[in-house]
C-alpha cells in the first residue's frame, strides 16, 4: 500500500484545514495514523482511525493526541481509500510536518495508542505535507 498526504498549507491562528491521505490499494481492513513533526521535535502520533471492518461502536474506531483532541476530526472513505484529517482551531503551535502511516498489522486505534506495534515498525508511510499556522 502506497500512502500519499496532501492539503497543507498556511492560515491563520483560528483556521482551517482538511488533509487527505489517499491510499493506492485497499485499506479497509487497516487502521490509519496521522502524525506531525514540528521543528526540532519528535513525532508525534496525533490520530488514528480503526479498520471499518468488524468494528461496531464508532466511539472506539478513533484515536486523538490530547494536543488535538476536539479540534481534529478523522474519517475515512473507503469507496475513495482515503482517509480525511479535518484540522479546525488551528494554532501556531500546530505548525509541523503531517503525514500519515499505516500497517497490516494495525487494526485498533488502541495499538496505535499503545504504539503495538511500534510506529517506526509501520509498513507504510505518506508523503509529508507542511502546515504553518501563522497570523
Amino acid at each position: 500500500v502506497q500512502l500519499q498526504a496532501f492539503g497543507g498549507g498556511v492560515v491563520q491562528p483560528g483556521g482551517s484545514l482538511r488533509l487527505s491521505c489517499a491510499a493506492s490499494g485497499y485499506t479497509d481492513s487497516y487502521g490509519i495514523g496521522w502524525f506531525r513533526q514540528a521543528p526540532g521535535k519528535g513525532r508525534e502520533g496525533i490520530s488514528c482511525i480503526s479498520s471499518s471492518i468488524g468494528i461496531s461502536s464508532p466511539d472506539s474506531s478513533t484515536y486523538y493526541a490530547d494536543s488535538v483532541k476536539g479540534r481534529f476530526t478523522i474519517s475515512r472513505d473507503n469507496a475513495k481509500n482515503t482517509v480525511y484529517l479535518q484540522m479546525n482551531s488551528l494554532k501556531p503551535e500546530d505548525t509541523a510536518v503531517y503525514y500519515c502511516a499505516t500497517d497490516p498489522r494495525l487494526y485498533k486505534c488502541e495499538q496505535f495508542r499503545l504504539q503495538i506495534p511500534p510506529w517506526a515498525d509501520f509498513a507504510s508511510w505518506g508523503q509529508r505535507t507542511q502546515v504553518t499556522v501563522s497570523s
